[in-house]
């Protein structure tokens, strides 16, 4: 793999490094660029304003963001709006809460007109493949992985407030991306699976950030030789390089997945276009790629498991060393104990799940390389989890699902849990390999505050099947497999949708009753940004990377998503236990002495501010926050407990600065990040004029009885961005907005 750094131009098909004449005009020719503009309105020729063709979300999100859209005004879903129910679906934790959610999605569906799809019938991106996807179209999705861009459709995953601006027919508004091409050539080889080119990819583009905030397109003559299930395998993942959407070239085999599932209307090719621009470019050789591994703890850390095996102590205890600096001493991992007096290595569980490795030719391959095979009493296990009920229908029919529980494995319904720590947690201290999205920390589920920590390697579904076939030694799927299976192809039963999903696209009911649990409660009010803002510092993280599972965790605690301030106890619980105490101090006594000795401070400096004008609310300072999900609740917690700000040096990903913005959370970035340290008090003055006019902010930070300005920015915002911070969070915003039009 190759990565160009400088701009392409196509020239009968293929990528020239050159600069077009006219580079605007060039761009335009894109894939990307073309499906944009034709979801533009085109009134701001500087900001894009995207309308959707469809929503979609889970049940950990959907709540909440019905409630937003709720609160803003909405009276009816604007764009068929896709709730599945596939997070929060074993109804494990907290007694009725979890199918209460559901059932308040039903009769959302029923009043707003939306489509439901009930518990176990399929993950959200499998159902969105299935039924939403469509050459041309774009989705946004309240799950970061919303990725269906394979299939010829634009997905955005965003918090949850990008799709309440949705619901109330306002735009998602960008400036339009880079594109990077990513020219695909060559044909795997037996025993390569769709993991395995996508964590190749991760370790190649993610820390260097070669594709970040940009849209990925899939070109060249080697997609011709993957199948539609296998380019969709790699697809889910461009999430993790931390792009905003990817698109591929259509072909015969993308008319033939949407005529088998029902919808050969839903085709049209599209093809790359001599003359057009590309700003970067990634040469992707498939006859290069080998079985892979991401080691623990991020789809990065990827490497050819043949290397992990040639000298497994240098390999692990580097991983081990690279976590427990990462983990700050709260727990230890060990890897290396996992390698045994012949140098091999033992994994104590395989996972295949979700919409990455739930698909059909996913487990249609690991059972055949299951098939007569045993996996053992020992401690390994494997469990396998098919990504929708049509497929789980096919699987049987085809005698695959038989393979699997034959040989020792245990099968189980569409479910995204294994993915986020909802389901399969391991044992303290255990290794398992898991063909799912990510690998981040605690994200199986442990809890490092009750010295609990087990550890995750990415693998393709096939290297994990060849692993079990060894009973849990680490085994290489091209080490064993000389020449793939044929893939006996299944029928697609529709009916199964028919009879249970309720689509009420353009049946919306008014009169019809939302149906609330006990546990589903309101947004609380939060209040406009006054003249001027002091904060206090009370988490300062200086990891590489904070993820959003480090800011507000997965696992158990989804189930209280619908319940903005139990959940926000959780903030960052795994990660700075004393932040919800301390944020919480300053939310509920801002007249504390410590605040006006504060505010004494900054008087001896010359530094006055009205009390009655000022803001006073907590603040977390991250190097680089929020990779990962898109979850909302990354930054609505931190609001719900009195957050006012994030300081960082840069953000992970554009969605979760929106978040930040979407809740009334002023995003700003410093290059100073040792100047707030946790406990540091900041003062912006005059913060309201300078976020609305686009003015410097003029900032002070006070620590160690000293006062000392700080220089911050908040980047590019958009007028309702700067409105949205200002009015103190999207609700607000709306709320405002709707009272003008009323009065006027």
């Amino acid at each position: 793999m190759k990565l160009i750094d400088k701009g392409v131009v196509i020239e009968h098909g293929r990528p020239v490094i050159k600069e077009p004449d006219d580079q605007n005009e060039a761009v335009r020719k894109t894939i990307a660029a073309k499906i944009l503009r034709e979801h533009d309105d085109h009134q701001d020729p500087s900001l894009l304003h995207i309308r959707f063709d469809s929503l979609t979300s889970h049940d950990i999100t959907y709540v909440g963001i019905i409630q937003t859209a709720r609160a803003s005004g909405m009276k009816s879903f604007p764009v068929p709006y896709v709730l599945t129910n596939c997070h929060n679906t074993l109804c494990a934790v907290g007694g009725t809460i979890n199918e209460d959610d559901h059932q308040f999605a039903l009769s959302a569906a029923h009043k707003y007109g939306g489509i439901y799809v009930p518990p176990g019938l399929a993950v959200i991106h499998s159902y969105n493949r299935e039924m939403m996807s469509g050459c041309g179209r774009m989705i946004l999705g309240s799950d970061s992985h919303t990725r269906y861009g394979a299939l010829g459709t634009m997905g955005i995953g965003e918090g949850g407030g990008e799709l309440a601006r949705q619901l109330v027919n306002c735009r998602y508004e960008l400036k339009m991306p880079e594109v990077v091409l990513v020219y695909v050539h060559g044909k795997v080889k037996p025993g390569i699976g769709p993991h395995d080119v996508a964590l190749a990819l991760c370790g190649a583009v993610y820390a260097n950030g070669f594709v970040k905030n940009r849209v990925m397109e899939f070109a060249g003559p080697g997609i011709a030789s993957l199948s539609q299930e296998f380019r969709n395998g790699i697809d889910v993942m461009t999430t993790e390089t931390t792009c905003l959407s990817s698109i591929w070239e259509t072909d015969d085999k993308t008319a033939d997945y949407f005529a088998r599932h029902g919808r050969p209307e839903a085709y049209k090719p599209l093809r790359i276009e001599d003359g057009a621009y590309y700003q970067r470019c990634i040469d992707l050789d498939l006859d290069e790629i080998t079985s892979m591994i991401a080691l623990p703890m991020h789809p990065s850390y990827a490497l050819p498991i043949k290397e992990l095996k040639r000298d497994p102590y240098k390999y692990l205890q580097e991983a081990q060393d690279r976590a427990n600096k990462q983990l700050n001493g709260a727990v230890k991992m060990d890897l290396v104990s996992h390698i045994d007096d012949q140098e091999r290595i033992h994994v104590d569980q395989g996972i295949i799940a979700g919409c990455s490795g739930g698909t059909y030719e996913n487990i249609y391959e690991a059972a055949e390389i299951l098939a007569g095979h045993d996996t053992g009493c020992g401690e390994f296990r494997l469990s396998v989890y098919p990504d929708s009920m049509p497929v789980y229908k096919g699987l049987v029919e085809n005698g695959a699902v038989d393979k699997i529980i034959t040989a020792g494995g245990i099968f189980r319904e569409a479910f995204c849990g294994p993915c986020f720590g909802a389901g399969e947690t391991p044992a303290n201290g255990e290794f398992s390999i898991r063909h799912t999205t990510r690998n981040f920390p605690n994200r199986e589920g442990s809890k490092p505050t009750e010295g609990q920590l087990a550890s995750v390697g990415l693998m393709d579904a096939r290297s994990i099947a060849a692993t079990a076939v060894h009973q849990g030694i680490l085994t290489a799927a091209d080490e064993e497999i000389s020449a793939a299976p044929a893939i006996q192809p299944y029928t697609f039963d529709g009916s199964i949708y028919t009879k249970r999903v309720y689509n009420g696209w353009q049946k919306a009911d008014p009169a019809y009753q939302l149906r609330f649990g006990p546990n589903i409660k309101d947004w609380p009010q939060q209040p406009a940004l006054k003249d001027s803002l002091l904060v206090k510092v009370v988490s300062h993280l200086d990891d590489p990377v904070t993820t959003t599972d480090e800011l507000i965790p997965s696992g158990e605690t989804s189930s209280f998503r619908s319940n903005p301030e139990r959940l926000a106890q959780f903030t960052l619980s795994r990660r700075d236990p004393d932040y919800v105490s301390q944020a919480r101090q300053i939310r509920n006594d801002p007249s504390a002495s410590e605040i006006q000795n504060v505010l004494s401070a900054f008087a001896q400096h010359g530094i006055h501010v009205d009390p009655a004008g000022l803001s006073i609310g907590s603040a977390i300072y991250a190097r680089k926050p929020g990779d990962g999900s898109a979850r909302e609740q990354a930054a609505s917690c931190q609001r719900v407990l009195g957050g006012a700000a994030n300081f960082a040096k840069e953000y992970a990903t554009k969605r979760y600065r929106s978040n930040c913005i979407n809740w009334g959370m002023i995003p700003f970035v410093t290059d100073a990040g040792t100047q707030l340290p946790k406990g540091a008090w900041v003062l912006i003055t005059n913060v309201r004029q300078a976020l609305l006019q686009n003015l410097p902010y003029q900032v002070w930070v006070w620590q160690n009885e000293k006062v000392d300005p700080l220089t911050v920015e908040t980047g590019d915002l958009s007028e309702d961005e700067r409105e949205i911070l200002a009015d103190g969070c999207l609700i607000n915003y709306y709320r405002s907005l709707h009272e003008k039009q009323h009065a006027e």
